[in-house]
């Protein structure tokens, strides 16, 4: 149902993809955005590495030295620091235990490097670097204050968010350029190709643009309109070609059955089979002039009387029953006129019934006379909803033609013809209770009330 359904709306999933000129410029934008985002986090991490190692790196020194001054004077509990911002402190085993009660923290540190963090009591962040160094009687302690660098490092990262919002905001600037740089000779050789709308000979588009994939685009357009526009041109000679060479044999056959049948002294079978013929040859020469038209898309003129033309549809099936058991006939109110020709409504509605004697062994069918169009039900075997949804297809028999001859070209026929004035045809099963089919041909364009 879902393939059904995406195949009768081919151009629903297209209607929300970006164009092409979008896609460009979200592309210079996750591109921008991405590679700056990218150069700010690697920035970030690289100073904080390089940081983190110059500290670290001056605080082994220095704490090294701190601990050579406090042994050269014993006596002097700070000794002092070469480097500023820092704070060096020296616990001898005598004040361990006052240690424990006033830095907890700092008694449970084995030696190395460690970070501290934490709020002072005015609730102001503070933040430092310690530096451990631990002997059975003394122990050294060196902070460096990184209150200020924390800062700096707050006010890095803020410069770095707007600098990716600033190269944001300019990589869509240059992504917005670009696109419009790049999509204008497409742009201009779609506004041509559409100012060629309607034209049987279109002109060239290579010329309007440079050798580039562009002007290679309008290159291959204009090799393949000159290939279309030689193939329909071939068709539309064949087509009148053939037309005026079937209608000439047609004609012969005419004149030939108007003579024979003005003599008196025909018997009624002769008469009979010489009607057969005429009819036969009307059939011909409305299918030869409605296929005409139908290749060229052209609409004929004239005024068909619906009841009279099924009437003389019904007459040409009736002579050609036999024995079948089959009764046609005709209901409705007549009245019902549609602008068209009678080829082309002949063609359509004679379709219709002529699928609906073939495929009906016994019973009837009625074509029925509707106020804007016509319907023809039958006592056929029915038809699947799978037939129904295919039967308009070019070379589609449903799955009750059997044996029977026929190409399946007949209700593409039909379908052709419909589009081509504006009607709508309808098949589906009957929904009365009884076996069968109806066939609904609308000529308004309007659903219509189908019983």
């Amino acid at each position: 149902m879902a393939e059904a359904e995406s195949a009768t709306h081919p151009r629903r999933h297209r209607r929300f993809r970006r164009r092409l000129r979008t896609r460009i410029i979200l592309s210079f934008l996750l591109l921008g955005t991405g590679l700056t985002a990218l150069f700010a986090f690697l920035t970030d991490y690289a100073r904080q590495r390089v940081e983190s190692q110059l500290v670290e790196d001056v605080m082994n020194r220095n704490i090294n030295e701190y601990a050579r001054r406090f042994y050269l004077n014993p006596g002097n509990a700070r000794p002092e620091l070469p480097v500023q911002q820092m704070y060096g402190r020296v616990v001898t085993r005598e004040g361990f235990e006052q240690l424990r009660r006033e830095e907890p923290d700092w008694y449970e540190l084995p030696d190395g490097i460690h970070n501290i963090s934490g709020q002072d009591e005015d609730g102001n962040p503070f933040a430092y670097k310690l530096a451990v160094r631990k002997t059975p009687n003394e122990w050294f302690f060196l902070a460096y204050d990184m209150t200020q660098t924390l800062r700096g490092e707050v006010q890095l990262k803020r410069a770095l968010y707007v600098s990716i919002l600033l190269f944001s905001g300019l990589s869509l600037l240059i992504g917005w350029w670009s696109a419009s740089r790049v999509m204008r000779p497409v742009t201009e050789l779609a506004s041509r190709l559409r100012a060629y709308r309607g034209s049987s000979q279109p002109r060239r588009l290579a010329p309007h643009f440079p050798e580039d994939e562009v002007g290679q685009l309008a290159e291959a357009l204009d090799d393949y309109a000159t290939r279309l526009t030689e193939v329909v041109q071939r068709d539309r000679e064949f087509n009148a070609d053939v037309s005026h060479e079937l209608r000439t044999p047609l004609a012969v056959i005419k004149g030939a059955v108007e003579l024979l049948l003005s003599r008196p002294d025909l018997d009624e079978r002769t008469r009979a089979r010489l009607l057969r013929i005429q009819r036969a040859e009307q059939q011909c020469s409305d299918l030869i002039g409605s296929l005409l038209l139908l290749s060229r898309n052209e609409r004929g003129q004239g005024h068909s009387d619906v009841a009279r033309v099924a009437e003389q549809l019904l007459d040409s099936h009736r002579a050609q029953l036999g024995g079948k058991p089959l009764e046609l006939r005709l209901e409705g109110e007549p009245g019902l006129v549609i602008e068209a020709p009678e080829a082309a409504l002949a063609v359509a509605l004679g379709n219709l019934v002529g699928n609906a004697v073939k495929y009906t062994p016994a019973g009837e069918v009625v074509v029925r006379l509707l106020a804007d169009g016509v319907q023809v039900v039958d006592t056929g075997p029915g038809l699947s909803e799978e037939d129904a949804a295919r039967l308009f297809q070019r070379g589609y028999r449903g799955t009750h033609a059997g044996h029977s001859q026929g190409a399946g070209i007949g209700l593409s026929i039909v379908g052709r013809l419909c589009d081509l004035y504006g009607w709508e045809v309808k098949v589906r099963p009957r929904q009365d209770g009884h076996s069968g089919v109806v066939a609904t041909l609308s000529f308004g364009g309007a659903p219509l009330d189908e019983g």
